[in-house]
C-alpha cells in the first residue's frame, strides 16, 4: 500500500512539471510570436539614420516617408526681389506646380527601403532585434525630380517685365544748356535667377531666394539729345528753326566718333563772307610754291578781316590774272570737294571806279527746296557745305587725308592744311562761335553775315581732345542784321555744342564779357604788315 503511494506522488509531480513546463512553452511561443509581429511591424518601418532627399525619414512607413517628402517639396518659393530704393525686397510666391514640379517617389522610396536589408536575413535581423541591436544606417537618398525649364523662364521674364527697372533716357536742361545721362536701372539676371532657383526647387530646406539683379548703366547723352535741346532751345526763344520767316541750319560732326548732327544742313543761304574758306582752300590748290609775304597779307585780310578787295585779287591770282577763271576754279573746287550747294560766280562787289563786273554760269545744285532764304543768285553756301569742307580740312592736318585725297598729284598738302587751319585759328572776332565757348580756346572758322542772314562754321578743339566741327546759318526776313537777336542765338547754340563734348568744363551760363559787336580785325588780331605774317605761326607777331 506504501508502495502504491508513492508511485501515486510520482505520478502527480510529473503532471505538475509538465503542466508548468507546457505553461512556459506556451508563454515562451506566445512571446516570441508577439517579438515576431513587432519585428515584422518594425521591419515594415525604416531604420534610424535615412534621409531621404534631404527630409528625415527615420522610423517611418513608406507611406509617411513619402508624404513628408513630398510635403516639404511642395512648399512654394518666396523669391525676393530687390527693392530700387533700397527698402524692403518685393516678395513673390513661385509654387512648385507652376513649373511642372515632380518628385519620383518610387525610386526613392526603394532606395530608402533597401538600405535596411542587412547579411544574415530575417532571423539574424530579429535576433539582432531581440538583444536590442537596433538598426543604424547612415545613408542619403538623392532627390529624384524635375521640372519644365521653360515655363521657369517664362516665369522669370513675366516678372522682369514687372519689376525691371530700364535705364532712364537721357535730357538736357535749357537754363544751362547741358545735357545730362538718364538714371541708371537694373535687371532680373534671368540666367543667374534660374539657377538660385534650381537649387531653392531642390532643397527641403531653403526656400527663399534672393534673386540676382544686374545694373544696366545709364543711357548716355547722344547727338540726337544735343539736336533737342538746340530745337527746344530755338521754339523757347521764338526762333522757329523751319518757319516761314525764320530758318536754322546746324550741322555738327564729332571728329572722334564721326557722328552728325544735322538740322536742316541742305538749306541754300547766301554764304557771305564764309565763301571766303573755299577761296583760300583753291588758292592753295592753284599754287605749286609758297605764298609770298604779299600774298600772304591778302589771305590774312580776306580770311580774318573779310575784305573783299583782298579777296578779290586772291580769285585773280587763282585765274592768272582772269578773276573769272578763277571764280570758276573756285566752284570746281567746291564741286569736286563734296560741296556741291556751294558756288560763288561773280566777284565781290566793291563799289570803285574800274571794278570789273559780270558772273560765271551757276553750277547744278540740289539744296533743300522747302525753305526759302533768300539765298544770293551769285554766292551760295549751305551749313552741311561748310562743315564738310572744314573737316576735309581737319583730316587733311591731323591725318595726311582729306583734301589731301580728294586733289591728286599733291596739289594739296597736309602742311598747307595746317597753315589755313592756323590762319583761321587767328580770327579772333569775340563773336558767334567763338562767343559760345571759353575765352582762348582754340578755333578755327570763318564767319560771314548780311542784312537777313548770319553764318560761322569751324573746328573747336576742345581741351579735352574732343575735338568737333559746328557749322551755324540764321536767317530771318529783315530789311536789316539785328545783331542784338541772331548773334546770341549763334553764341548759344556753339554754348550748347561745348557743354555737349565738354561737360566736364561746362559753361552754365553765357559769357559776360563780350563785345556788342565783333572785334575789329585791324589793331587787334590782323598782323600789323605783309612782314608779320607767318602761315605756321600766326600770332608770332604779337609776341615780337
Amino acid at each position: 500500500m506504501g508502495a502504491q503511494l508513492t508511485s501515486r506522488r510520482r505520478q502527480g509531480g510529473w503532471s505538475l512539471l509538465f503542466s508548468f513546463s507546457l505553461l512556459l512553452l506556451l508563454a515562451a511561443s506566445a512571446i516570441l510570436v508577439y517579438e515576431l509581429v513587432a519585428f515584422s511591424r518594425r521591419e515594415e518601418l525604416l531604420p534610424s539614420g535615412i534621409i531621404v532627399a534631404g527630409v528625415n525619414v527615420s522610423g517611418l512607413s513608406g507611406r509617411d516617408a513619402v508624404s513628408r517628402w513630398e510635403s516639404a517639396y511642395a512648399e512654394p518659393l518666396v523669391l525676393l526681389y530687390p527693392d530700387a530704393l533700397g527698402g524692403q525686397p518685393h516678395p513673390i510666391r513661385l509654387h512648385p506646380d507652376q513649373i511642372g514640379w515632380r518628385i519620383s517617389s518610387d525610386p526613392m522610396l526603394a532606395g530608402a527601403l533597401a538600405s535596411g536589408e542587412t547579411d544574415g536575413g530575417f532571423w539574424r535581423r530579429f535576433l539582432d532585434y531581440l538583444l536590442g541591436n537596433e538598426l543604424i544606417v547612415s545613408r542619403e537618398i538623392a532627390l529624384v525630380a524635375d521640372y519644365q525649364s521653360y515655363a521657369l523662364e517664362a516665369f522669370l521674364q513675366d516678372l522682369a517685365l514687372r519689376y525691371d527697372n530700364p535705364p532712364g533716357s537721357p535730357g538736357y536742361d535749357l537754363q544751362t544748356l547741358t545735357v545730362y545721362a538718364g538714371e541708371s536701372g537694373y535687371a532680373l539676371d534671368i540666367a543667374a535667377a534660374m539657377d538660385v532657383i534650381d537649387s531653392s526647387l531642390r532643397s527641403a530646406k531653403s526656400r527663399t531666394v534672393g534673386l540676382p539683379v544686374i545694373s544696366i548703366d545709364s543711357e548716355l547723352p547722344t547727338l540726337d539729345t544735343l539736336r533737342e535741346l538746340i530745337i527746344d532751345y530755338l521754339d523757347d526763344i521764338g526762333f522757329i528753326f523751319d518757319g516761314q520767316r525764320t530758318v536754322a541750319s546746324i550741322f555738327i560732326l564729332d571728329l572722334i566718333t564721326g557722328e552728325e548732327l544735322n538740322i536742316l544742313g541742305d538749306v541754300a543761304y547766301s554764304a557771305a563772307s564764309t565763301i571766303k574758306l573755299p577761296i583760300m582752300i583753291d588758292y592753295f590748290r592753284a599754287r605749286t610754291d609758297a605764298p609770298s609775304q604779299n600774298e600772304a597779307w591778302l589771305l590774312a585780310n580776306s580770311l580774318l578781316c573779310s575784305n573783299n578787295a583782298s579777296s578779290n585779287l586772291l580769285m585773280e591770282i587763282i585765274g592768272r590774272g582772269d578773276i573769272f577763271a578763277g571764280i570758276q576754279s573756285i566752284t570746281g573746287t567746291l564741286q569736286r570737294a563734296g560741296a556741291l550747294n556751294s558756288f560763288i560766280t561773280a566777284p565781290f562787289y566793291l563799289g570803285v571806279e574800274g571794278q570789273r563786273l559780270g558772273s560765271i554760269q551757276a553750277p547744278e545744285t540740289a539744296p533743300n527746296q522747302t525753305y526759302v532764304t533768300g539765298a544770293d543768285p551769285f554766292n551760295q553756301t549751305t551749313a552741311e557745305d561748310m562743315a564738310t569742307l572744314f573737316n576735309l580740312l581737319y583730316d587733311c592736318a591731323e591725318f595726311g587725308s582729306g583734301l589731301v585725297t580728294a586733289f591728286s598729284e599733291g596739289q594739296i598738302t597736309r602742311q598747307e592744311c595746317r597753315q589755313m587751319l592756323e590762319l583761321t585759328s587767328a580770327n579772333d572776332l569775340e563773336r558767334l562761335l567763338q562767343g559760345g565757348i571759353p575765352q582762348g580756346v582754340r578755333i578755327s572758322h570763318k564767319n560771314g553775315w548780311i542784312f537777313d542772314t548770319v553764318g560761322d562754321a569751324g573746328i573747336v578743339y576742345s581741351p579735352n581732345g574732343h575735338h568737333y566741327v559746328i557749322s551755324v546759318y540764321l536767317w530771318e526776313e529783315t530789311e536789316f542784321q539785328d545783331y542784338e537777336k541772331l548773334w546770341p542765338l549763334v553764341e548759344e547754340i556753339s554754348r550748347g555744342a561745348w557743354n555737349f563734348f565738354n561737360s566736364e568744363n561746362a559753361m552754365l551760363v553765357p559769357r559776360a564779357n563780350l563785345p556788342a559787336t565783333a572785334q575789329e580785325c585791324e589793331g587787334n588780331y590782323l598782323p600789323p604788315g605783309p612782314e608779320y605774317v607767318n602761315l605756321n605761326d600766326i600770332n608770332s607777331w604779337k609776341r615780337r
